[in-house]
């Protein structure tokens, strides 16, 4: 029996150690609104369930495959939806930037002084807790 739209989001949400307050800071969201999504009070749009999605790490019609989101909605969501967010990606960057610094010694200095600057303003940035921990863990690596 499918289960509802709302029941997986909050055993998603649970698996990831997420509140609804999190999460929906996740997606500039109000508490209520997940809250509502979860207890089938109200349907996320499109938008949400791509964002959704991609917090997820799935594509937007495995998150509603088998529970009773509306199938007209369904059919207009996308293939894939990204699944990493700027912070993600930046810190995949700086890493492979300072993998290069092993080889090339000489671009060290300016590469660690561009990584420090746009580090700091992303920690600056940036409302996720998890991701300004990791973006201070890659900063103490630059220091």
């Amino acid at each position: 029996m499918p289960e509802s739209f709302g029941q997986r989001l909050g055993r998603l949400r649970a698996l990831h150690g997420w509140t609804q307050q999190a999460l929906a800071d996740r997606l500039a969201l109000s508490r209520v609104a997940i809250s509502h999504f979860e207890m089938g009070l109200a349907t996320p749009s499109e938008r949400t369930v791509i964002l959704l999605a991609g917090l997820f790490r799935l594509e937007p019609h495995e998150l509603v495959a088998d529970t009773f989101y509306p199938e007209g909605k369904s059919l207009r969501l996308p293939s894939v939806a990204p699944r990493y967010s700027e912070v993600e990606l930046q810190l995949a960057l700086c890493a492979r930037d300072l993998a290069w610094c092993e080889r090339l010694p000489a671009a060290r200095t300016e590469t660690l002084l561009y990584w420090q600057t746009n580090l700091e303003q992303l920690h600056r940035n940036c409302v996720d807790l998890h991701e300004r921990q990791l973006i201070q863990a890659m900063l103490a690596q630059l220091s």
